[in-house]
């Protein structure tokens, strides 16, 4: 697809040393553009862009987005938010904080210097879903005053501002709804199934499986998400979602769990746990929306996918024994 703007811009990435900002800015260093990252290492890590030091086109900011940040740029990603529930809940308040202030700083910049900007949102906005799979005119079942409402609330009223933006000031804006993904690069302490269950399995640790396990997610791999991200910025100021970016299959926990133990070759047996509240039963995005508009669809498989995400993490391991 032919991009709608000169080929070589200056990016910000907030959350950018994270796990989807690291990998999303080497995907635009590839591509020529100058990168800013901005992050307060709250949940990312430096580790993951230790590589890009001394990178000629490579920026590091730390910074909080919700303070005001002054910089020029073509381009605005808005990636910062905790996005675990282990992390989210840890300071709910922040949390809360981040996804809105952070929100407004970050419209307030692109709607200073007109550029395009685009939004991380969640599937985590349609709640524990009364409707399946979720489509994007689905307006969500979620408690406003339980445990996960700091982020599933908090994006939520982001998308909210991002949407006002466009109607009142015209904003060019890109909203993705993200649903569960995974790769090199998770954070090993985040509690997501894909990293927790690995972690466990590579230490032949017991894996913790909440409730009966039948509960599903649809795994999506971070390089087909990353190119859901860069396809989507590349579509008509006309299409500014929201649009949803995951994997349509679905896998019950249970499942990942059992082939998790397989493909590491591990001793764990499971263990279960009550479920915690308000955890949603079924997750599975409907991406017929992102497939017409850009032909989009995942192509790594759960298998080579998490092959990569072990080889990672087996790598991390003499770290890991320290944790």
């Amino acid at each position: 697809m032919a991009r709608l703007y000169d080929s070589r811009k200056r990016i910000l990435v907030t959350g950018g040393a994270g796990f989807l900002g690291s990998h999303l800015i080497d995907r635009l260093l590839d591509q020529g553009h100058e990168v800013i990252c901005a992050d307060n290492l709250f949940t990312g890590t430096k580790r993951n862009i230790d590589h890009l030091h001394g990178h000629r086109n490579f920026e590091f900011l730390r910074h909080d987005v919700t303070f005001p940040l002054y910089v020029e740029v073509d381009e605005i990603y808005n990636l910062a938010c905790p996005a675990s529930p282990i992390h989210y809940q840890h300071d709910p308040v922040q949390t809360t904080k981040t996804s809105v202030h952070g929100a407004i700083n970050m419209l307030g910049l692109a709607k200073r210097l007109n550029c395009r900007i685009f939004q991380a949102s969640t599937s985590e906005v349609y709640g524990d879903p009364a409707v399946h799979p979720q489509v994007e005119d689905y307006w969500g079942n979620v408690n406003p005053i339980g445990p996960r409402a700091c982020y599933d609330e908090g994006k939520r009223c982001a998308e909210t501002l991002f949407f006002d933006y466009w109607r009142k000031y015209k904003l060019d804006i890109k909203v993705v709804r993200i649903f569960n993904t995974y790769g090199p690069r998770m954070h090993y302490g985040d509690g997501r199934v894909v990293s927790q269950f690995i972690v466990q399995a590579l230490r032949n640790e017991p894996i913790t499986v909440f409730g009966d396990g039948g509960q599903t997610r649809s795994f999506c791999y971070v390089g087909d998400l990353i190119d859901g991200f860069l396809k989507f910025m590349e579509t008509d100021p006309s299409s500014p979602g929201p649009i949803n970016l995951g994997n349509p299959i679905e896998t019950s926990v249970e499942q990942l769990a059992e082939k998790t133990i397989a493909m590491t070759g591990s001793l764990s047996k499971l263990v279960r746990l009550p479920l915690p509240q308000d955890d949603p039963k079924r997750r599975r995005p409907d991406i017929s929306k992102a497939t017409e508009l850009m032909d989009w669809e995942p192509a790594v498989s759960l298998d080579e996918g998490l092959e990569k995400t072990i080889a990672y993490f087996r790598k991390l391991l003499p770290e890991l024994e320290s944790v």
